[in-house]
């Protein structure tokens, strides 16, 4: 099979939607297809044995780490030169659009994949006049592809109701020999809260507005356990105003991590902490389950599909920071429950591993192939 993925968003930036697209590079290569990239400037030239092909931007002015891709030409000749059996758009906005209008004139279908929920973070931005044009332009991109896929099942409810046609649930994995239990670190916590008893509540993700860390500050700085200590992971443009909102307190910013490093902090916390309320899936609250934590997020879009309420974390339904505050202070004061909670939610993520949900994809490629074959025969 020949796939050419056309993205708005690759390496080298990390988070859910580079780490998904890596994974399916990887077993492109590890089962002998063929693929290319067509993705943003700055992208490295090849991944997974994958040649990428880049386009020029300008920066999105609420996510400046996101570019608006410009669709050169050359890139369409580029895609047909190649003789796709599958065109996979990744989040449409524009170079993702344009490999939409490719599929349709080269007469190859196009899988779409829903990733990040752009509409909700206008809110986040103070564009809430946008936010309905943004539903619409998406709804129409998605609703001339063969299907469109998303991570979770509260997403693709949510799609369907906005009259999003043809949709389906790719799943998300976890690489649970990285993300393991076994790589905590009392070390690693005696250098980053000063004392390695001191409880570690972490988070991992983008530094900005639209991860809705304003509750997070709340909830960290009117916790009864004043002894806690606070670990971002991440960066983004929220950092300095963060960083001052939390002067003075018992938190540490470590910026960007991966590999062992990311795995190694995940491993040594001893609760993960999530206020996003605009997720599609959340892969970084998969990735803290595998290391066998337990999870406080709110009751929200994606997270809800992954965290099973008293099961394997909790769930907080009202979106408050108090809410969120109350969580974790019962947790903080619950050793005996959070090793229960970790426990659980490890056994949880060792189940979904990326070689069954690109398996997965695949079956969703031949299916469109084979009624693409069937149509023509008729």
């Amino acid at each position: 099979m020949r796939l050419a993925i056309v993205t708005e968003n690759f390496l080298p930036k990390l988070d859910g939607v580079t780490r998904t697209l890596a994974m399916l590079l990887e077993h492109v290569q590890r089962h002998g297809y063929q693929a290319i990239v067509v993705g943003p400037e700055g992208a490295p030239e090849r991944y997974a044995d994958a040649p990428i092909f880049t386009a020029r931007g300008i920066p999105l002015p609420m996510y400046p780490e996101l570019r608006a891709l410009f669709p050169a030409p050359r890139l369409e000749r580029i895609v047909a030169g190649f003789r796709p059996d599958i065109i996979h758009v990744v989040d449409p906005m524009l170079l993702a659009a344009a490999g939409v209008g490719w599929g349709r004139r080269l007469g190859v279908p196009v899988v779409a994949s829903y990733h990040t929920n752009l509409a909700a973070y206008c809110d986040y931005f103070r564009l809430g006049l946008l936010k309905e044009p943004v539903w619409a332009y998406r709804r129409l991109l998605h609703n001339q592809c063969s299907v469109t896929l998303c991570p979770s099942r509260s997403t693709a409810q949510e799609l369907m109701r906005r009259s999003f046609k043809n949709v389906a649930v790719w799943p998300r994995a976890v690489d649970s020999s990285l993300f393991n239990p076994r790589r905590r670190s009392e070390a690693w916590r005696a250098r980053i809260a000063g004392d390695s008893a001191r409880p570690i509540i972490l988070y991992v993700g983008r530094l900005s507005n639209e991860k809705n860390l304003d509750a997070l500050v709340g909830a960290f700085t009117s916790l009864e356990s004043r002894h806690a200590h606070l670990v971002l992971v991440g960066d983004g443009p929220a950092r300095s105003g963060l960083q001052r909102a939390l002067e003075g307190r018992s938190a540490t910013f470590t910026g960007y991590l991966s590999g062992e490093a990311l795995a190694e902090a995940y491993a040594s916390a001893d609760v993960f902490v999530f206020p996003s309320v605009t997720e599609t899936f959340g892969q970084v609250v998969l990735e803290a389950m595998a290391s066998g934590l337990c999870v406080v997020a709110y009751d929200a879009e994606g997270v809800c599909d992954t965290v099973r309420h008293g099961e394997t974390g909790i769930l907080v339904r009202t979106h408050t920071p108090a809410a969120l505050s109350h969580a974790l202070h019962l947790l903080l004061n619950s050793p005996e429950e959070r090793t229960l909670l970790g426990i659980r939610a490890r056994a949880a993520a060792v189940e979904r591993t990326w070689e069954r949900v690109m398996r997965q994809l695949f079956d969703v490629y031949r299916d469109i192939l084979a009624a693409q074959d069937k149509a023509q025969a008729a």
